[in-house]
């Protein structure tokens, strides 16, 4: 464990492990991260969240599930960014720029073609066969004439785009690995790569005017681009505009944050301060203190929502690494195989709760109850299926 900061207002810190380093605290809360994601992904289609999904439940009232949703997409991925980029910096010096992106292409290249090109047009050949108003089609007939658009678009076409081609829930790897290359690019020029690092704490002051640089870019962002509006930047990369904002903003943190130590020598008084405003912002939308009609365009609402969502990610992000941090930092054998198989439950957990989805379809049982159960036995197969199975197959263990 690292040592414990003192409780006077100068935190005195017995030793800094180098950034970069492994952190017991990082790797549990990536697990919760993880299964948390795939809870959320489990509620898709019981809580009328109005997005795609690729199973549709046939009978039951929906549960109100909004409100979780919407906190959820205020915080979890740019925590992911956050925590993603804070090992860059290490990383790069340690292997070179050839070696690292090499790596980064194909620990996250690859399981974000293989997802795309065979993940993702199994479960959309099946929301087709099951939910789409056209004849039947063969698994290779639809791959080529519906997923890649190989024939003409059909007549009052369900969407959600045309073609059917996408990287579903591994927009993240895209991401992780364009910023990554747009990182190394940065330090060829600027020639840091080597620099000793020195531990500078974070200021409360210097917090807040992020989240406030952050809640004026989303703004700006969604004037023209809403949440859960999905478009191809460059052609290929599944983007959706009114997030992106945080999540680069987030990455950029993660790399500051390794070169500066801002995670170990992160203080009570800020890790508090920002856990209760975080934790206060997402309990007064859970309590429907916060409501925001409007969220895009040039408007108030817009506004509003935007310091809103700005601020209980600033808050969360940093208040739960700071909580992990007093609380989780240790380890066991069990949350090292857990935070082994974290990678590979996300990229696998999409896949395993729509077959878990179309399974409990099949039974009278309520909305919640078939939330609860994916959710549970959703994370609990994806773990399984990653520990016992994937994980053991030598090319695979060395990608996830």
């Amino acid at each position: 464990m690292y040592p414990m900061q003192t409780k006077s207002s100068s935190p005195v810190i017995i030793s800094i492990p180098a950034a970069g380093k492994r952190l017991d605290y990082l790797d549990t809360l990536k697990v919760a991260l993880t299964c948390l994601v795939v809870v959320h992904h489990a509620g898709q289609p019981y809580g009328g969240s109005g997005g795609f999904w690729y199973f549709q439940p046939q009978n039951g009232p929906e549960i109100e599930l909004g409100r979780f949703f919407a906190v959820n997409a205020g915080f979890f991925m740019s925590l992911f960014f956050l925590i993603s980029a804070y090992f860059l910096p290490s990383s790069l010096r340690k292997k070179g720029w050839k070696k690292f992106l090499s790596d980064r292409f194909i620990r996250l290249g690859i399981p974000a073609l293989f997802g795309f090109l065979i993940i993702v047009p199994i479960m959309m050949h099946q929301y087709y066969l099951h939910y789409r108003p056209y004849a039947d089609l063969s698994f290779w007939s639809y791959y080529m004439n519906v997923y890649f658009g190989l024939s003409g678009q059909p007549e009052n076409w369900s969407g959600p785009s045309w073609p059917d081609l996408q990287f579903a829930h591994l927009w993240f790897l895209e991401h992780l690995l364009f910023y990554a290359c747009i990182y190394t690019l940065v330090s060829s020029w600027t020639e840091k790569r080597n620099t000793v690092v020195t531990p500078k704490p974070l200021s409360l002051i210097s917090i807040f005017l992020f989240a406030v640089v952050v809640a004026l870019l989303t703004f700006v962002t969604r004037i023209k681009y809403p949440i859960d509006h999905w478009e191809g930047f460059l052609g290929f990369i599944q983007a959706e505009y009114a997030h992106v904002p945080q999540y680069a903003s987030f990455f950029i943190a993660g790399i500051m944050a390794s070169s500066r130590n801002w995670f170990t020598t992160l203080s009570k008084k800020i890790g508090i301060t920002w856990l209760i405003i975080g934790s206060s912002l997402a309990g007064m939308y859970y309590l429907g203190l916060i409501t925001v009609v409007t969220r895009y365009g040039f408007t108030k609402g817009n506004l509003i929502y935007s310091f809103y969502e700005s601020f209980l990610c600033t808050g969360l992000c940093i208040g739960l690494i700071y909580l992990f941090k007093i609380m989780a930092n240790h380890t066991t054998s069990f949350t090292k195989a857990l935070s082994a198989n974290s990678y590979a439950v996300y990229i696998i957990h999409v896949p395993v709760l729509v077959t878990l989805q179309y399974w409990t379809d099949r039974y009278d049982i309520s909305m919640i109850s078939q939330f609860i159960f994916v959710s549970l036995f959703g994370i609990i197969c994806s773990f399984v299926i990653s520990h016992f199975f994937l994980r053991k197959l030598p090319f695979i263990k060395q990608i996830l």
